[in-house]
């Protein structure tokens, strides 16, 4: 054997005593310095029980301001999703108890505030809440499946619609659609999957509201690479919707009208104009026109799907910003926000704390008056991007006819001042 083969054998020997080694040491488990923290060890001092108690106590809006409810709401939940939430003390460590899970949970819904800050708040690692936070968002999310249903029948479908013409005189109205991007940081391995228009990383929210405020349907998490009339169209409602299978009501004429028109849905331009879905007609128009009026009307009955997440984002200003979060806990996030909106608007007892009547855009006197939320200046939901899309003959033909009967037996008296 000659001495450069030996030289070779040395030189891979060494190699794999090394690469031998490193593996060794890497299965090695580090040694921990210490159990537990002396922060959090000495929680007892002053933990978050102790936090929610003062905050009852206190004279004010504080506990509201830091939960977003009331004390009253926030033990009606508790009571809810405790079981799911709770655990188990160890002979290590007495476990987190599930008010304290609760209020860290609403604590980083409300504000969007980062672990490191919730950690210094509530006396809880980083780690402990990054596992929390998606456990409660769980739990609520399944307490309150509930508080968010499509109608099933026709009969509910025309409760609605009578709401819409009792309050935003638009009649065969079923729902207002809109969607918006949520903002993410840029998700690890996305690549461009997340990249909108607006040059950001976001998910997609898609949403129809009843006129009372409420959501009807929601779905959340589309990528936002993803054409906006692609989001709508991947959707479990417009597969069912194309496939009739919503239950709507037949097709019945306006009122002093002879053509039948089907029920509908209310957009903007982001979404086609098709048989059950109005659209502003494009462009801007003389004042007084058919065309003005009927978009005033539309938009009228359109505003309050804005409103919805105008004060979603205004409540829960985890929305507001960048979530530092991968898209499948960002998901379960915006997913339980909206799910409190509906539990918070339907309980009476906190009604009209979450959304009093300023949080609303409103008419008074004949001229509009904007909804407190829409001062917010730090707002990142953006708008679907509006696309321009070729109609079909009898989708146009029925928008058309909304158009006339909104200048006929449909007129109201403020409609002349305010389109």
């Amino acid at each position: 054997m000659s001495s450069s083969e030996d030289a070779d054998d040395i030189l891979l020997a060494c190699a794999c005593a090394i690469t031998t080694k490193l593996l060794v040491k890497k299965k090695q488990r580090k040694r921990r310095r210490w159990w537990m923290r002396s922060l959090y060890r000495n929680k007892n001092l002053y933990s978050g029980s102790m936090l929610l108690n003062d905050l009852k106590n206190e004279d004010g809006d504080h506990f509201k301001n830091c939960c977003r409810m009331s004390p009253e709401t926030f033990n009606n939940l508790l009571s809810v999703i405790e079981p799911k939430i709770k655990k188990e003390d160890t002979q290590f460590r007495l476990s987190i108890p599930a008010n304290e899970r609760l209020a860290l949970t609403l604590r980083f819904l409300a504000t969007g505030d980062s672990f490191a800050s919730l950690s210094l708040l509530f006396k809880v690692s980083k780690s402990s809440i990054s596992s929390i936070i998606p456990e409660v968002c769980a739990a609520i999310i399944e307490e309150l499946q509930d508080y968010i249903k499509l109608p099933t029948t026709q009969k509910e479908w025309l409760d609605v619609a009578r709401k819409y013409e009792t309050t935003w005189n638009f009649p065969h109205c079923l729902g207002a659609i809109d969607g918006k991007h949520v903002q993410l940081q840029a998700p690890i391995g996305s690549g461009s999957d997340y990249f909108n228009y607006k040059s950001t990383f976001s998910i997609v929210l898609m949403a129809i509201v009843d006129a009372d405020y409420n959501f009807l349907y929601a779905n959340i998490g589309c990528q936002g690479r993803i054409s906006d009339g692609g989001v709508f169209r991947n959707t479990s409602f417009f597969k069912k919707l194309e496939e009739n299978d919503l239950r709507l009501p037949p097709e019945k004429n306006l009122n002093g009208r002879e053509k039948a028109v089907p029920y509908v849905f209310v957009a903007d331009e982001a979404f086609p104009l098709t048989v059950n879905i109005l659209k502003p007609y494009p462009g801007s128009h003389e004042k007084g026109s058919i065309k003005r009026t009927y978009n005033y009307r539309l938009s009228r009955a359109r505003r309050v799907v804005e409103n919805v997440f105008g004060i979603l984002s205004a409540v829960f200003r985890v929305l507001r910003k960048p979530m530092l979060l991968e898209p499948s806990k960002a998901e379960l996030v915006i997913t339980t926000c909206v799910y409190l909106h509906n539990y918070l608007r339907k309980n009476k007892s906190s009604r009209d704390a979450y959304s009093p009547p300023d949080f609303f855009d409103r008419e008074v006197e004949g001229h509009n008056t904007v909804g407190s939320w829409r001062l917010e200046t730090n707002n990142t939901l953006r708008p679907l991007e509006r696309v321009g899309r070729r109609a079909s003959r009898l989708a146009e033909e029925n928008r058309n006819e909304f158009a006339e009967y909104f200048c006929g037996n449909g007129a109201v008296s403020w409609q002349t001042e305010l389109a």
